[in-house]
């Protein structure tokens, strides 16, 4: 057989581009209106929410649709309905960015949020409700305001100011306005290090890294802004400051609450706030467990690539969550868009979908089952590579038969002394 000439090469490069191109036009987003379960969820539990309180006595179990909706229905459609790897062309990436019909999509589970919300508190706070459904009503608006976080996430990486601003909306029934400030400025940056409060180590549970996350996420937050207002000119306690904008938001919108339905819907707010938290938490300890990026030395990292965070391409989760799942693309493209994230196959994977590693993540040792064994696989057996938990290092370092020299050995104790 005659070698191609640079003709035919030539021809054959024409073609294959001619090809892509055909590709591309025919190519539409079969997921465009399936993005609307997001908004959904809000909806769906202010209704199941609504015949609870019409029938409370007959549809008890409805006053916890939240955490049915987020510990079973979701993971069970996920593993019914599967798996999701197709990427848009590179070529319409542009073209989806700019469609406003995505945008209007995340912006209109605010309002949905906040009708759920304040059904869930009136059903709370009546004279009669009992306490289990009491609970099951904090627990149900906890998990919408949990979501509605992602849906903040989403927001945060926007650079309007009227974006920025309905991130912190979305943020304020969980009380967590300083996650618009801390997660793009801190987060972001430090990924995958054994510096970031909002990355796991190995070995770490999660009721350790709870905590950690909350208290180091606050802190950072706090050091970011002030930076922030510094360079301006302008010391903490300015108007300017997000972080005041929006604890004042959160102070305000539960004057509001306690004044229209009295001081028994603070339990409600209570509960819903600490549990709402608590889930974008629990995705924080799942995406980047055990991973770590490559030391350069003076305290620098390799930048963030697609082997530093986990992902997943189960389908309904990344419907509900604007493919939060696709997180090594989110993390290499910080404000494109969730219509436009794509998966890399050469990420690290989870055996499931976010909502499926929930319930594993608060048992630590079915967690550990199942993702320990990852981890070291993904390092190739080389533990030392792994952002590994100090006080449990020689206990899995052991167990997974990695020999620690001398240079890792004294950085481990260096990491131990300063964690």
């Amino acid at each position: 057989m005659n070698a191609p000439t640079p003709l035919d090469m030539m021809q054959s490069q024409t073609e294959k581009q001619a090809n892509n191109q055909t590709a591309s036009q025919n190519w539409s987003d079969a997921k465009r209106y399936l993005w609307l379960l997001s908004p959904a969820m809000p909806l769906i539990g202010s209704g199941a929410l609504l015949i609870y309180g019409l029938a409370p006595k007959k549809m008890r179990g409805l006053s916890w649709i939240g955490p049915l909706l987020v510990h079973v229905i979701v993971p069970t459609l996920d593993r019914l309905i599967g798996e999701d790897a197709n990427n848009p062309p590179e070529d319409v990436i542009r073209q989806l960015e700019n469609d406003p019909y995505y945008a209007r999509v995340v912006k209109s589970f605010i309002p949905l949020q906040y009708l759920a919300f304040f059904v869930g508190a009136y059903l709370a706070s009546r004279k009669g409700t009992p306490l289990s459904d009491q609970i099951g009503l904090a627990l149900s608006a906890g998990v919408l305001n949990g979501i509605a976080i992602n849906t903040a996430h989403e927001l945060s990486h926007k650079h309007t100011k009227l974006e920025q601003v309905l991130s912190l909306v979305a943020l304020a029934p969980t009380g967590y306005g300083h996650f618009r400030v801390e997660h793009p400025y801190g987060h972001h940056k430090r990924a995958a290090t054994p510096e970031d409060p909002a990355s796991s180590k190995m070995g770490e549970t999660f009721w350790q890294f709870l905590p950690r996350t909350v208290i180091g996420s606050f802190k950072s937050a706090i050091e970011i802004e002030t930076r922030r207002l510094k360079r301006k000119g302008k010391g903490f306690w300015s108007l300017e400051n997000e972080l005041l904008q929006g604890w004042a938001m959160s102070a305000g919108l539960y004057s509001v609450m306690i004044a229209v339905f009295g001081r028994r819907v603070i339990p409600y707010l209570a509960i819903q706030a600490v549990y709402g938290f608590s889930l974008l938490e629990v995705i924080n300890y799942v995406e980047h467990y055990g991973l770590q990026r490559e030391k350069l030395g003076e305290g620098k990292y390799a930048r963030t690539m697609p082997e530093h965070s986990w992902n997943s391409n189960k389908i309904v989760t990344n419907l509900v969550l604007y493919q939060l799942q696709r997180h090594s693309d989110h993390h290499a493209y910080p404000s494109r868009s969730f219509q436009a994230l794509r998966h890399f196959g050469n990420a690290p994977q989870l055996p499931a979908g976010y909502a499926s590693m929930l319930l594993p993540a608060y048992i630590p040792a079915w967690w550990f089952s199942i993702m320990d064994k990852r981890v070291a696989k993904h390092y190739g057996g080389d533990l030392t590579k792994a952002n590994v938990l100090p006080s449990r290092r020689a206990e899995l370092f052991a167990r997974f038969g990695v020999t620690e020299t001398p240079s890792t050995a004294s950085s481990s104790e260096l990491e131990a002394e300063t964690a």
